[in-house]
């Protein structure tokens, strides 16, 4: 965990993005990543998901430990649970292993003072949209707790808005970017919340 640029690191290219502290089902069924899977479960090693977007794969990437093994099938399909870690960058692609890999840099976040009022507001805003979403609050001791990664693994944004956070190397920076798509998903619920509305009133359809 100690060295920061490792090699042989194993990737998963996937059409999702994955945040630390986030939990993401696989389901394995690849020969390749099959063989990724049961090494990373024998060694206790992570492997990186890593975005590939209709422009190809994404530099950056979070690493992944494998917290449970859901289900062994008999033909070697893997059912799993992996949490995200940590973000990196794909330093050069490696292809001399059975698997998608490459030397990685894991990254550092940028040196500076917390925004604690920043933090704060986004915090607000999300519990407000949590509650509008699902009628409950969230829980005052866990959300005091909560980073920005924490937050939006939460919230089903789109994957440039995921990547975009995962690119961010400054927690002030993502508290003030969740912020913005919080306010933006609340904008988009309460525009449903209305059409709802707007169809139980009128919604029959008339053919004369």
């Amino acid at each position: 965990m100690a060295n920061r640029v490792v090699p042989q690191f194993p990737l998963f290219p996937l059409g999702i993005v994955a945040l630390p502290g986030e939990i993401v089902p696989l389901h394995i069924f690849e020969e390749r990543y099959k063989t990724m899977m049961e090494r990373c479960i024998e060694r206790g090693e992570e492997f990186g998901i890593v975005w590939l977007s209709d422009d190809g794969l994404r530099p950056i990437g979070c690493a992944c430990e494998i917290t449970e093994v859901l289900e062994r099938m008999e033909d070697g399909r893997l059912n799993l649970l992996a949490r995200g870690t940590r973000p990196f960058e794909i330093v050069e692609r490696e292809e001399r292993l059975p698997y998608p890999a490459g030397t990685v840099e894991f990254l550092e976040e940028r040196d500076e003072d917390s925004d604690t009022a920043a933090a704060e507001l986004a915090r607000e805003i999300y519990a407000e949209l949590v509650e509008r979403a699902t009628d409950r609050r969230p829980d005052p001791i866990e959300l005091a707790t909560m980073g920005a990664y924490a937050m939006a693994a939460t919230v089903d944004f789109g994957l440039e808005a995921k990547q975009g956070l995962l690119d961010l190397r400054s927690e002030n920076a993502r508290v003030r970017l969740v912020t913005r798509l919080f306010r933006a998903a609340m904008k988009r619920l309460e525009f449903v919340t209305r059409a709802q509305a707007r169809a139980r009133s009128n919604g029959k359809v008339r053919f004369t």
